[in-house]
């Protein structure tokens, strides 16, 4: 599967701090549960990725 693949999967996702000064992203879907983290300069690194790609996907949107 690939970034341009779809597909029926719902997952959940929920994004916040840990008590260990991490970033935590913390995926649940089809009863399997990722927690994935991440220092703080990842996750900025992180947010201006998927910033990014929502300004390509606009601009793919409009044409």
């Amino acid at each position: 599967m690939g970034i341009n693949t779809e597909s029926d999967i719902e997952a959940n996702i929920q994004i916040g701090p840990t008590d260990q000064g991490m970033v935590r992203i913390f995926v649940e879907a089809n009863g399997a549960e990722i927690p994935m983290d991440f220092d703080p300069e990842e996750a900025d690194e992180i947010a201006d990725e998927i910033k990014a790609a929502a300004i390509a996907a606009r601009a793919v949107k409009t044409r």
